[in-house]
């Protein structure tokens, strides 16, 4: 009887070493299949949350323009920005007012790309808007310019080629009882119509208002400097400059004046004065200013504004304007 015992508690023992083999085994095998949390890389670390995070999915077209989360980094404005859209290239005719009440017709060449630089022409008495119909599509730079028969700033072909790559937005208009030319001379009221069509041109589509230069001749050449000068004054848009082709005190305002005026502004911007020497009441005007940002060219004879456009005069007008252009607009 002592014998079977001992038999049966020898055999018990065994199988009870054998289970503590194997339950240590079987520990051991848990414990080497799972890596420690430092051995295991990040990405396939999951999060400390009572539930199993989804399987990340593309975003809607939605999502995608959806505010992004705190923290994340947000994409790229222009991603989700629409394209620009050139202007369609045709001159737009324009209405607008003076201060006093006065209907004024004008005239927007809409640039290739937006916003581009904005150039206001204005007119001398002997015309209307009309006479830049060569020079602004050229200044425009759309394939728009036409060869005209009659005077030489009506026919391009003899025009130098454009800045290259460069597109002007460009605004012209009629000074009150000029279309055709003007009827009568209302020097304060011209005054006001300068300074209207620059801030009706600093509305344009696609127009940079901190890029704006004013050009003229005769009347318009007081009325672009006048003009450009009060733009400023009424910070409704940057004027950068204005180039004269034989302004004479027209517009009531002292061209010396309007000059010093331009070249006290922070940053001082210039002021081109061409004039022909035997032109009294230009030459007066344009040797009469001064200023460290002054630039006066003198030509020989008696040709006044428009006529300082012509193909044998040098140096030639058109050149100095794109001179006058890549300085003052940095180009």
């Amino acid at each position: 009887m002592c014998k079977t015992k001992k038999k049966l508690s020898l055999g018990l023992l065994a199988s009870m070493i054998v289970v503590a083999v194997v339950v240590a085994d079987c520990g051991q095998a848990t414990r080497t299949a799972a890596p420690t949390q430092a051995e295991q890389p990040a990405a396939t670390q999951a999060p400390a949350t009572d539930t199993a995070s989804p399987p990340l999915a593309s975003p809607t077209a939605a999502e995608v323009g959806a505010s992004p989360a705190a923290g994340a980094e947000s994409a790229p404005a222009a991603t989700n920005a629409p394209a620009a859209q050139a202007l369609p290239p045709e001159p737009q005719d324009v209405e607008f007012q003076a201060d006093d009440g006065q209907s004024l017709q004008g005239r927007f060449y809409p640039p290739a790309t937006s916003p581009a630089p904005l150039v206001v022409l204005m007119h001398w008495a002997p015309g209307d808007q009309n006479e830049w119909n060569a020079i602004a599509p050229w200044l425009q730079n759309r394939g728009q310019a036409k060869a005209s028969q009659g005077n030489p700033w009506l026919d391009g072909s003899w025009f130098p080629p454009m800045l290259e790559g460069q597109s002007f937005a460009v605004f012209t208009f009629t000074f009150r009882n000029c279309e055709g030319g003007c009827k009568s001379f209302t020097r304060d009221a011209w005054l006001l119509d300068a300074q209207a069509a620059m801030r009706k041109a600093t509305q344009r589509e696609g127009i940079d208002p901190n890029h704006i230069v004013a050009i003229g001749a005769s009347i318009g050449a007081d009325g672009a400097i006048d003009g450009c000068g009060w733009l400023n004054d009424q910070s409704l848009g940057n004027c950068l400059g204005a180039l004269s082709l034989s302004p004479g005190d027209y517009l009531t305002v002292p061209y010396k004046d309007a000059v010093s005026a331009l070249g006290a502004e922070q940053p001082p911007k210039p002021a081109w004065c061409l004039y022909a020497e035997g032109d009294g009441e230009s030459r007066r005007a344009c040797e009469g200013a001064a200023g460290d940002n002054y630039r006066r060219i003198k030509y020989a004879g008696d040709n006044h504004g428009m006529y300082l456009l012509q193909p044998d005069v040098e140096p030639g007008a058109l050149e100095l304007i794109l001179d006058f252009l890549k300085l003052t607009l940095g180009l």
